[in-house]
């Protein structure tokens, strides 16, 4: 038998020795998040989407936003479906790494040490990875993945939505990657060009059409219209950016009527301004149909106010409703108003969230996800 190193050293030195007896160690004080992160290696984080703006916004913003707290290591992710496979329900969603359509990423292991999902292209996977991995990874779901929160370790959904549970950290709007330093970053390649614009300069965000809300050109002209006064009564300027999803007639209809006011009308050629208009601006404009714009325009501390489209949200009413509750909103009527709140912080609150129950690993679910 091996002699241990205690024997060993006794033998040499001719004989054992009295020895004092060893002090019982104190038990270590529990480590912050800042503590632990120093005494581990970087956290390997999946931002995995189908890679739309909107959505792959939500899952980079969360892992930056934990990259803040603690190192880690970012891997982004696209996956799609093949057209066929893509119309079926997530429950019938058998063996999706089968079927991922070409151009996508591939979901095999080594598998990371923190999943962060979102969209339909990602449950699928989400549903499955604790298993794959062994239970290895900790799997968080942003927006409401529409299955049983307990098949997840962490779904974050918006406030709105209604959902709640143990392992639900809901928070207002959704995740998103505005930060003042971003934003301080973004705005360093359009200053030449925005920051002689005249004062109040008005950052107009203008989304489009989707399963609740739509932009006619008769109601874009309208809202152009009334626009442009406020902007002509501030003697102000406007950053006018669309989304991909506004209607060209509408776009048409407020480019004709807002083009001769000073400012800058983003033609969707050349580096996206998004970042550096809302760094650049005294007041915030944003159509009622995108929870997204919404949260970003509130978390920059700038006076928001939502523009009406046509159709009705329930859902993104108790958003507008939350958000004027924090001071951050207001509808739009016509005129600019000023006033001061503090930005919102939901995404850097959500990430703190994730650390703590990634390093205490809460055993919410036992229930296996399906096959």
């Amino acid at each position: 038998m091996a002699l241990s190193r205690k024997a060993t050293a006794s033998k040499r030195s001719g004989g054992a020795r009295s020895r004092k007896p060893r002090a019982t160690p104190r038990p270590s004080p529990p480590k912050s998040i800042a503590d632990a992160a120093e005494d581990r290696s970087p956290l390997v984080v999946w931002a995995v989407s189908d890679g739309r703006a909107g959505i792959e916004s939500q899952v980079l913003g969360l892992a930056e936003a934990i990259g803040r707290l603690t190192p880690i290591v970012l891997v982004r992710k696209h996956v799609r479906f093949t057209p066929g496979y893509d119309r079926l329900p997530s429950a019938l969603k058998l063996a999706p790494r089968r079927f991922l359509a070409a151009g996508s990423d591939r979901i095999d292991a080594p598998w990371p040490d923190l999943w962060i999902g979102a969209g339909r292209a990602s449950i699928p996977f989400a549903l499955r990875l604790r298993r794959w991995s062994k239970g290895r990874t900790f799997v968080v779901q942003a927006q409401n993945p529409r299955w049983p929160a307990r098949l997840f370790d962490l779904v974050a959904p918006p406030r709105h939505d209604g959902l709640s549970g143990p392992n639900v950290v809901a928070i207002t709007g959704s995740p998103h990657r505005v930060t003042p330093e971003r934003l301080a970053a973004e705005l360093k390649p359009f200053a030449r060009a925005l920051k002689p614009l005249p004062s109040p300069r008005v950052a107009m965000l203008v989304g489009g059409k989707s399963k609740a809300h739509d932009l006619s050109a008769g109601r874009a002209a309208a809202m152009a219209d009334q626009i442009a006064g406020a902007v002509r009564e501030a003697g102000g300027s406007l950053l006018l950016t669309f989304s991909r999803r506004t209607p060209e007639a509408a776009k048409a209809a407020m480019v004709q009527r807002l083009e001769g006011l000073p400012g800058v009308i983003w033609d969707g050629e050349g580096p996206n301004p998004y970042f550096a208009f809302l760094a650049a601006a005294d007041h915030i404009l944003v159509t009622e149909d995108s929870a997204n714009m919404a949260t970003e325009a509130a978390s920059t501390g700038k006076p928001v106010q939502v523009l009406k489209m046509d159709g009705r949200s329930r859902k993104l009413r108790r958003l507008h409703d939350e958000l004027e509750a924090l001071g951050a909103a207001r509808p739009f009527a016509g005129t600019l108003e000023t006033w001061a709140y503090a930005p919102l912080r939901e995404t850097d609150r959500l990430a703190r969230q994730v650390l703590d129950r990634l390093r205490r690993r809460d055993p919410l679910a036992t229930e296996r996800p399906p096959r």
